[in-house]
């Protein structure tokens, strides 16, 4: 038998019937999802220019929508996030607190509160910072002798030192620094701003993520996942070293009309596969990452290769030395990813452990603000040189802080109560701090800042209003910051 005549047979169930009768109507949707996924004619793509409807406005759960324009003019067109892994002390590079070296080696005062018992509390000693502050530019920033290249410009720099969160574990705190929640499974900040803005190049991703060459993660791949919105979201993960991206050029002897054929085929085979699998959304991300693999073959090659960049700007980043150009290759990738239209950059510096400087925080941070002080202050740099950091915010900070009480009698354990966050360009001030913790460093006493507000600042310095970035799942129009979250208005320019 035909399939037609199945179709009308008394072998062909309600569900079968239905849906083959609408297919006109599936058709029409199938076409407009098409163009939204860039697997239709001229409109294809990420970019979302030019459209009128506001970021992530009206979808339905499930569907991908069609990125648009930010609710008002943005500050920041892009991001760069520096994720410090493990959780860089901040009372050792950036948060200043004499009382720590007036009181080191004493127990911490019981007028701090009940942080662990008394016992723990006087087993662990406040422990003084390991390397000295110094006043640092024309603003007079204090900033730690780990840090002298980033020192040089404090004048750029915004450190908000009254950041805190919600979770003293590392998973946890992972999850909430990148998707708001301690709860795996949301989606990180990185897939909001492709959700709500798209890329501004067709032919690359908008979300990339460059992890670190040791590898692992506390909490894993879910930090940069798309969670609960469309799978097309999820940030796009590099390998480190010198193939950041395998298979990108096609085999040889097939030219790019032939593979343009064949995959046209491919997208009108998969158009009708997904078309009788009610749209499914892993299936159509699967269908759309095959399309932009193909556009990425003409732009992501010359993006990631730095082999035509001058002596002068690998020297910058610290390319030419050992101990930094690994970290100095990813940051240099990350300016030339967001000069290609990427929108959302994020880099971790720190394997599995990484700043979780339990055991020793002056051997701990010695290694790892070697290897990163003079490419994050080198990306600065060259940010301003070519007049990019004005509208490109850049984010450096770790999942939490570490206590001013000494650990193991070197070390320090996790403090989520108070910690900093640096910011620069995308329309931050700079040569400013914002916020305080206590007189030791444990808690955020003063313009504090939670992470939904941090996460409401970002949104809003790319245009972004983060109560009307929404998406329908289980009934509940959710979003980045969930019910809370303020813009720090103080801090822009």
């Amino acid at each position: 038998m035909s399939r037609n005549f199945l179709f009308f047979s008394h072998e062909a169930d309600r569900r079968r019937f239905l849906l083959r009768a609408g297919g006109g109507f599936g058709a029409v949707a199938l076409s407009h999802l098409l163009a939204g996924l860039g697997l239709a004619g001229e409109q294809g793509g990420e970019g979302g220019q030019g459209r009128e409807a506001g970021p992530g406005q009206g979808p339905k759960q499930g569907a991908v929508p069609t990125p648009g324009q930010p609710h008002f003019q943005p500050r920041a067109k892009r991001v760069i996030y520096l994720f410090m892994h493990g959780g860089p002390s901040h009372v050792d590079l950036w948060d200043p607190k004499p009382d720590l070296v007036k009181y080191a080696g004493q127990p911490l005062p019981e007028s701090f509160g009940p942080v662990m018992t008394r016992r723990a509390v006087g087993a662990n000693p406040l422990l003084p910072p390991v390397k000295a502050f110094r006043r640092r530019g024309q603003c007079g920033t204090e900033i730690s002798d780990f840090l002298p290249h980033l020192g040089e410009l404090a004048d750029d720099l915004c450190v908000l030192r009254g950041c805190h969160g919600d979770s003293v574990n590392h998973p946890q705190s992972v999850y909430q620094m990148n998707t708001g929640s301690i709860l795996a499974g949301k989606p990180s900040l990185g897939s909001w701003a492709a959700y709500g803005l798209g890329s501004e190049n067709g032919n690359m991703p908008a979300f990339v993520v460059l992890p670190d060459s040791g590898g692992g993660l506390k909490g894993g791949p879910a930090a940069w996942g798309n969670g609960f919105l469309p799978a097309a979201f999820q940030g796009t993960a590099m390998r480190p070293g010198a193939s950041p991206i395998l298979n990108l050029r096609p085999p040889s002897g097939i030219s790019p009309e032939a593979q343009r054929g064949i995959l046209d085929l491919t997208s009108a085979l998969n158009a009708r596969h997904l078309a009788e699998r009610d749209f499914d959304d892993a299936l159509s991300a699967r269908i759309r990452s095959c399309e932009l693999a193909f556009r990425m073959q003409s732009a992501a090659p010359e993006v990631v290769d730095i082999s035509k960049e001058s002596a002068a700007t690998l020297k910058l980043y610290g390319i030419d030395e050992e101990s930094t150009r690994e970290f100095g290759t990813r940051c240099l990738l990350a300016r030339r990813m967001i000069e290609s239209g990427v929108r959302f950059v994020q880099l971790y510096s720190g394997d599995t452990n990484g700043w979780d400087a339990h055991d020793d925080v002056l051997t701990n941070h010695s290694r790892l603000c070697a290897a990163t002080d003079k490419p994050v202050a080198g990306l600065l740099r060259d940010l301003k040189s070519r007049g990019l950091l004005e509208d490109t915010l850049v984010i450096w900070g770790g999942e939490f802080g570490r206590m001013p009480m000494s650990e193991r009698g070197k070390g320090r354990d996790h403090n989520p109560w108070g910690y900093s966050v640096v910011l620069a360009g995308g329309g931050v001030k700079g040569g400013m701090t914002w916020g305080e913790t206590d007189a030791v460093g444990l808690r955020a006493v003063r313009d504090e800042v939670h992470i939904h507000d941090l996460h409401a600042t970002i949104l809003h310095l790319l245009g972004i209003d983060h109560e009307k970035l929404t998406f329908r799942h289980h009934g509940r129009d959710e979003r980045l910051t969930d019910v809370a979250g303020r813009v720090i208005h103080g801090i822009l320019a």
